[in-house]
């Protein structure tokens, strides 16, 4: 198994850094990081979710819903994002990590937190990015993919690269199959990297 390890560097950090993480589903990867005691500052979604209404307050783990109502193509995506900041900048958050949020957020927010989001794609970047990398790999036919943690930018899956663990694909794998022996991967993965993130333990 091929592995990009972390770089860590020796900096302290002056301060705990405070962690928001973006819901619009069913929250695994959120249940994942408060199992392994990871603390969490917020829980912000765009829809009503198990992440939100079961996770966060089995976690008590303070929530916003920041509620997306228009799905069409005038959707006003830079007012949406302004709702978001706000709810950010209410809980004082340092730190953003993007666990399965289904709304593409405007440039607004990278303009604000610019290299402080972090975000987890099924492959092994720069192969396969976009929406649909564990079937992609799949039709090209490569003998490994993997899991990738990297900062997220306005650019879909551009951003720099922090981490990332490789996957064997099996000639029997299916996109199912395959997809959730990444998600063992990419949990423990995304946890130590944001881990390290928040302590200022990562040179990049």
């Amino acid at each position: 198994m091929v592995e990009i390890a972390l770089q860590y560097t020796n900096r302290m950090p002056n301060k705990r850094k405070k962690l928001a993480v973006l819901v619009s589903g069913t929250g695994t990867l959120l249940e994942s990081f408060l199992n392994e005691g990871l603390q969490v500052d917020l829980v912000l979604a765009d829809r009503p979710c198990r992440g939100i209404d079961e996770v966060a307050q089995k976690g008590n783990v303070p929530t916003e819903l920041v509620l997306r109502t228009d799905f069409s193509k005038n959707f006003d995506r830079e007012a949406y994002t302004h709702l978001v900041l706000a709810a950010l900048k209410k809980y004082e958050i340092d730190v953003i990590a993007m666990a399965g949020f289904n709304t593409v957020l405007a440039p607004s927010l990278f303009e604000v937190y610019g290299g402080k989001i972090l975000n987890t794609h099924p492959a092994l970047l720069p192969s396969f990015k976009g929406h649909y990398g564990v079937r992609d790999a799949l039709a090209y036919g490569v003998k490994v993919t993997g899991c990738t943690v990297h900062i997220a930018t306005p650019e879909v899956d551009e951003g720099k690269i922090l981490a990332q663990k490789a996957v064997e694909i099996f000639p029997n794998d299916t996109e199912s199959s395959l997809h959730e022996r990444i998600k063992e991967v990419e949990r423990s993965l995304y946890l130590e990297t944001i881990r390290a993130f928040i302590a200022d333990q990562i040179n990049f």
